[in-house]
C-alpha cells in the first residue's frame, strides 16, 4: 500500500474511535513499533491512540502482556493463540478499548518449514472479541514488515466497522 492509502485507513480509523470515544493500544513484534510509529506520526492521534507495546522477545510477551510462557512454548510466538492473547494483554495493561497485535518471521533467517519466511500473525480486538488472519507476505524483511502493518491497520479498520470497508 503506498503512503496515501495508508494515511486514508489511519484516518478512517481516527474517525471510528473517536466516534466510539475509544482509544486503541497495539501489541508488536515482528514490526517493532511500526504500526505504533505509523499511527502517531497523525497529528491529533493522542486523542484516540493510547500506548505501544514492542514485545520482540518471548520473554516480554509473557512480561508485559501477560502471554502464559506455555501458550508461546506449546503453539510458537508466531501462532494464532500467541497474537490473541496479545490483544487481550495490550488492553489489560492500557487504556484502550481496542488492540492490534502481530507476530510473525520477517526473514531473512528464523523460518521452518511450519513458518517460513513472511508468516505473520495479525489480530485485532477488543475485550469481548478478537479475530486472527495468519498471513504469508512475500519479499524481503523491510517487505514483510511493511505489508504486515497495512495488513494490520486494514483489519483493525475492518474489525472497527466491518459494513463500511473490507480488508
Amino acid at each position: 500500500m503506498d503512503n496515501g492509502n495508508r494515511a486514508q485507513i489511519i484516518q478512517l480509523l481516527s474517525e471510528q474511535l473517536l466516534q466510539k470515544k475509544s482509544v486503541m493500544a497495539t501489541a508488536e513484534s515482528c514490526t517493532g513499533g511500526g504500526i505504533a510509529q505509523a499511527l502517531t506520526a497523525v497529528a491529533g492521534s493522542s486523542l484516540w491512540f493510547d500506548s505501544g507495546f514492542v514485545t520482540y522477545s518471548n520473554q516480554a510477551k509473557h512480561r508485559m502482556l501477560g502471554v502464559p510462557e506455555v501458550v508461546i512454548a506449546g503453539h510458537g510466538a508466531v501462532s494464532e493463540p500467541v497474537v490473541k492473547t496479545m490483544v487481550q494483554g495490550a488492553i489489560a495493561h492500557s487504556e484502550a478499548s481496542y488492540a492490534v497485535a502481530v507476530s510473525g518471521v520477517a526473514g531473512p533467517g528464523g523460518g521452518s518449514v511450519e513458518k517460513p519466511v513472511g508468516t505473520v500473525w495479525v489480530a485485532w480486538g477488543s475485550g469481548d472479541q478478537v479475530d486472527a488472519v495468519r498471513f504469508q507476505f512475500e519479499g524481503d524483511r523491510d517487505a514483510v514488515r511493511e505489508q504486515t502493518i497495512d495488513a494490520a491497520l486494514q483489519g483493525l479498520l475492518g474489525f472497527l466497522s466491518p459494513t463500511s470497508f473490507a480488508p
